[in-house]
């Protein structure tokens, strides 16, 4: 079994928590209270100028050129990419600044930065992991289950569960894999660990959007 395998096994009770909390389960239905979901979309301006960082640093640090240059290539799609889709939703929903970053996103935002520039590289190759593939399973699962016939929050869903961000994460998966194959049982334990803490902090950014947690 490959590192990626084992680490998501780890995850597998925080993914399913992700799937049954009230953010999922009602922006599936199309209920989400707007509120909840605009401060959502605020926070995430916030975090994807933080994750597009941590990439940046990644990208900076990684021994291989190819791997340099994925990463920096994903650092392009957070900060560029999807930053054009919250200003899409930005317009529609009469939000015209990020405002200030929230707790929540401040914790998860400085754990990638910190991660990226400190700790050995493959442990923040690790950290980053999750936002990528928890996104794009929770994207695949709200487009399977949706019952809505007009989701308000339909281009979000979309672009979560697209074929090219499906790919981006594929990418993410298997540069993860083939740098833990050059690392001790102890570096793939610091891996694993990184993993499991930033999943923990997906879900505690859904869940802070939900409660509206603020300073």
């Amino acid at each position: 079994m490959n590192w990626s395998s084992k680490a998501w096994e780890q995850i597998i009770p925080i993914y399913q928590k992700i799937i049954e909390m009230p953010f999922i389960t009602e922006l599936t239905n199309g209920t989400l209270p707007l509120e909840k979901f605009q401060f959502y979309m605020l926070q995430d301006a916030h975090y994807l100028d933080q994750f597009g960082r941590a990439l940046a640093i990644i990208g900076a640090r990684t021994q291989s050129l190819e791997d340099s240059l994925a990463y920096i290539k994903f650092a392009e799609g957070a900060i560029v990419v999807e930053k054009a889709l919250h200003e899409s939703y930005f317009e529609s929903y009469q939000l015209s600044e990020k405002g200030s970053i929230q707790p929540t996103c401040h914790h998860y935002g400085n754990f990638l930065k910190s991660t990226a520039a400190l700790q050995p590289v493959e442990v923040a190759i690790a950290a980053v992991l999750p936002c990528f593939w928890i996104y794009k399973k929770v994207g695949d699962h709200i487009y399977q289950n949706q019952k809505a016939i007009e989701n308000p929050y339909q281009k979000w869903i979309e672009t979560y569960a697209g074929e090219e961000f499906g790919i981006i994460t594929q990418r993410a998966i298997d540069i993860s894999n083939r740098i833990s194959l050059g690392c001790t049982p102890i570096q793939q334990q610091a891996m694993t660990e990184a993993f499991v803490t930033a999943s923990r902090l997906e879900y505690e950014f859904w869940n802070s959007a939900y409660v509206l947690k603020r300073w």
